[in-house]
């Protein structure tokens, strides 16, 4: 599934495809996933600690830590099942976010489809971002985003250094700053997603042959 290889492409792993867990290892994931989503649920991101979900869940910290290393890594990994449809969108559904539409086009149906996904998740992801800042771009879910916007990128400005390019244009759509417009400003995703418009046309020019992504 996904992108296929050749000249100019990336290859893509849509997120869960995992080796297959021991029964025990699968149990114990699902135990500390449903104790956190619990929690998140009643009573907010500031009370999914490591020692709470061990509580919650009836087992030792320390399990839940070899498990999943920290608070940041947990609470994204509540995600993985709407991450996990949203690679399926971008990399095999229908174009214009998915193949064969130009790469100008499915670059900014990818970021109109990011804008909403994080906006839809902005709580857990903010939680994520303030227990570790530096979580969500060591994830496998930003590691898809900037191999995916590095290829289109490629396409679109073969000139550029598509690897810098694309941290640069991922950089808007940290959960904080859409918080912060969203609910401290106010500010409709209809609004932002034409911010991403200008954005693009500044430094995004699609090409002159007007070549195809696919």
């Amino acid at each position: 599934m996904g992108e296929a290889s050749g000249p100019g492409r990336v290859e893509l792993t849509v997120l869960g495809q995992a080796p297959v867990e021991r029964a025990d290892a699968a149990r114990n994931r699902r135990r500390i996933l449903d104790a956190a989503s619990r929690l998140l649920a009643e009573q907010g991101p500031e009370a999914v600690t490591m020692n709470a979900v061990a509580a919650a869940a009836g087992m030792g910290v320390g399990t839940v830590y070899r498990r999943f290393g920290d608070v940041a890594t947990l609470l994204l990994a509540l995600l993985d099942h709407r991450e996990q449809q949203f690679q399926e969108a971008f990399l095999d559904g229908p174009a214009p976010l998915g193949p064969g539409a130009p790469p100008a086009d499915r670059l900014r149906a990818f970021l109109y489809a990011l804008t909403d996904h994080i906006a839809a998740h902005r709580t857990v992801m903010l939680a994520a971002e303030t227990a570790s800042p530096m979580a969500l771009y060591r994830s496998a879910a930003y590691v898809a985003w900037h191999a995916h916007v590095s290829m289109l990128l490629h396409r679109t400005r073969p000139e550029a250094d598509e690897a810098v390019l694309a941290h640069l244009l991922l950089a808007p759509f940290g959960p904080g700053l859409i918080c912060h417009l969203s609910d401290d400003r106010g500010t409709p995703l209809d609004e932002f997603k034409a911010a991403v418009d200008h954005l693009l046309g500044m430094c995004l020019p699609v090409r002159a042959d007007g070549a195809s992504a696919d």
